[in-house]
């Protein structure tokens, strides 16, 4: 399942906008995931192909 264009879009702006340093908190990824209605892996997938690390992750999923 693939998600439309203009939500991978908005997405990846939001991803970058909140990230610091090439890197966003774990937490910032669940509100993002939340706000732009996609699962959680899908935050991840993306942040893997723009170049940004999940930090401070929560369930120890992203060390």
């Amino acid at each position: 399942m693939s998600m439309e264009l203009s939500k991978q879009k908005a997405l990846r702006e939001r991803i970058l906008f909140e990230a610091e340093q090439l890197k966003l908190p774990c937490s910032k990824a669940f509100v993002i995931a939340s706000e732009v209605d996609c699962p959680l892996s899908v935050v991840g997938k993306t942040c893997n192909e723009v170049g940004i690390k999940i930090v401070s992750c929560q369930l120890g999923c992203f060390e």
